[in-house]
């Protein structure tokens, strides 16, 4: 066998490392496979892990080498990568290990389902991804971009892989967030066949990036036989993207919501980020009305102080006045405040009442005007209004039957 190094290693050890590994391997020319597990649970689990070893590296045709795994409370599915990663240091090989799929079935998401929060996980770190929807976000995203160093995306993407399909998502949406292109697509051949529902793509500047993982993510559902749809959401980061906004918001029926990134479009521009936003006030008003006017969601960006709750309940109502359906969020706590400040409040919701019962009436009575009161109600608002009921009724604020329970 031809080796590209003489050690690989993959996986994290020390410190505040929970529910991780580290994973060495030393190729020899004899001795058979020689493991040395360092790990608490050694006497519960050290035999299963020790399997394990022997197993992956049987399956890559390793005969003789030096394994070391040092264990802080790593899971199969985190074993299996670390090893797997490790081995790819030292070979060239199209072989993939797959443990066996979680039993719970991969449900497809509509193009209009809730996006109020989504909540960003480091590639790279098992132990935010194990228990995340736990937290109740509206999306779970496996980021293997900016939270994760460029020498790990190689053994991020094994992680991710094995998340995808190990891990209980709860109600959240199945995101990832893939590399600058064109190192992001090879992150979707890695992801897409173990259960994607939608993609983020991160510094879009044009339509043709969304035009170009559109074309290599139907290229793997046709290979692998899948029939569900996995959406876009481009993330606007620079002057240019702003510039370009409907032309990527509009550019495949794939995009289902367009979001903007502060931090890199801010640095773009030269100046600094400010709680106010006025720097961004004008990126984020086109990146709306771009969003709108192909008929998609518009999703803010992240609230990087994660102590200040205060702020973010401003920033959020700021936002949703603005018009943008939801944000991205970088810690658990963030997701209570971001879903209260989305969520329509009692005066909406009545609101929203009304203007569907004028409507319903207005056709009950065959009238091609709908008015409530003295003021006409055209198709848009009737639109907003269900959109509003239809997300009270989503939260439990009121009841399905609403409308037939009605006081007349």
């Amino acid at each position: 066998m031809n080796y590209k190094k003489s050690i690989g290693i993959a996986g994290n050890s020390g410190g505040k490392t929970r529910s991780d590994c580290q994973v060495t391997i030393e190729p020899a020319d004899s001795g058979g496979i020689v493991i040395d597990l360092k790990s608490k649970v050694k006497v519960l689990y050290g035999t299963d892990i020790i399997k394990q070893i022997h197993e992956i590296l049987g399956f890559y045709s390793f005969v003789h080498a030096k394994v070391t795994l040092i264990d802080s409370g790593a899971l199969s599915w985190v074993i299996a990568a670390r090893i797997e990663a490790a081995v790819r240091e030292l070979i060239d090989t199209e072989k993939t290990y797959l443990l066996p799929r979680n039993a719970k079935v991969i449900q497809p998401t509509v193009m209009d389902r809730r996006r109020f929060s989504r909540l960003y996980l480091p590639g790279n770190s098992p132990s935010l991804m194990i228990n995340a929807f736990l937290h109740g976000p509206d999306g779970l995203i496996l980021d293997l971009e900016d939270s994760v160093p460029p020498d790990k995306k190689p053994e991020a993407r094994v992680l991710v892989r094995n998340a995808l399909r190990a891990l209980d998502f709860g109600n959240a949406e199945r995101m990832i967030r893939i590399n600058q292109l064109p190192a992001g697509l090879e992150d979707l051949n890695w992801l897409i066949p173990h259960g994607v529902n939608l993609v983020l793509l991160p510094k879009c500047e044009s339509a043709g990036q969304v035009l170009s993982i559109t074309g290599r993510i139907e290229e793997i559902k046709q290979g692998e036989a899948i029939d569900v749809p996995v959406w876009i959401m481009p993330i606007i980061e620079s002057a240019k993207g702003v510039v370009k906004a409907y032309e990527i918001a509009s550019a495949s029926q794939n995009v289902v919501a367009l979001a903007i990134g502060l931090e890199d479009y801010t640095a773009d521009l030269g100046v600094r980020r400010t709680g106010e936003a006025a720097e961004s006030l004008y990126a984020r008003s086109v990146l709306v009305n771009a969003a709108k006017a192909a008929g998609i969601q518009a999703i803010d960006s992240v609230f990087s102080d994660v102590d200040d709750m205060e702020g973010l309940r401003n920033t959020v109502k700021r936002s949703r006045a603005m018009g943008f359906d939801g944000m991205g969020c970088i810690h658990p706590r963030q997701i209570p405040v971001i879903h209260e400040n989305y969520t329509p409040d009692a005066e909406e919701i009545d609101k929203a009442k009304k203007i569907v019962i004028a409507f319903m009436e207005a056709q009950q009575k065959g009238l091609g005007v709908v008015a409530l009161g003295s003021k006409m109600i055209d198709p848009p608002v009737v639109k907003r209004a269900r959109k509003t009921i239809a997300q009270a009724i989503e939260l439990s604020i009121i009841e399905n039957n609403w409308y037939e329970t009605r006081s007349l």
